[in-house]
């Protein structure tokens, strides 16, 4: 059961290379609620988008070109900007070997789900992030 209140207002930005899987997991995220969704074929055109939309969080693949999910990840939490860097970021991958995980937490991803990704699993993670997400400081870019 969903809880409007908690996707009111929210905005998730998939950045996926794949267009069947882009559709599939949007499909997903109309099924949970959001409304609200954004795509990008690429780690490159992502980080346009998140300058652009300010998206609340971030489902994004690792095995891209020209820019993967890893460079991504990696930019966006070196970034200066403060309400950009903290932005949560999901890795939806088939990639679960150890070296990529590892990668994930060091660049501190806020979830990391193996495709293909459950509706249960997805809509779980997204609920446990939008939970300790300030949305108020996040809309107001601080």
């Amino acid at each position: 059961m969903s809880d409007p209140d908690l996707y009111k207002g929210v905005t998730v930005m998939i950045v996926e290379d794949e267009q069947v899987t882009r559709a599939a997991i949007k499909s997903q995220l109309r099924q949970v609620g959001i409304a609200t969704i954004i795509e990008a074929a690429d780690g490159k055109a992502g980080l346009a988008e998140i300058a652009r939309t300010r998206p609340t969080l971030v489902l994004c693949d690792v095995h891209m070109q020209p820019v993967d999910g890893r460079q991504f990840l990696k930019m966006v939490r070196t970034v200066k900007v403060e309400w950009v860097r903290n932005i949560p970021i999901v890795f939806l991958t088939a990639d679960a070997k150890p070296e990529t995980v590892a990668f994930a937490k060091e660049y501190q991803v806020n979830g990391y789900l193996v495709k293909p990704v459950l509706l249960s699993d997805l809509k779980a993670r997204i609920d446990h992030i939008l939970k300790g997400i300030d949305r108020s400081a996040a809309a107001q870019g601080l």
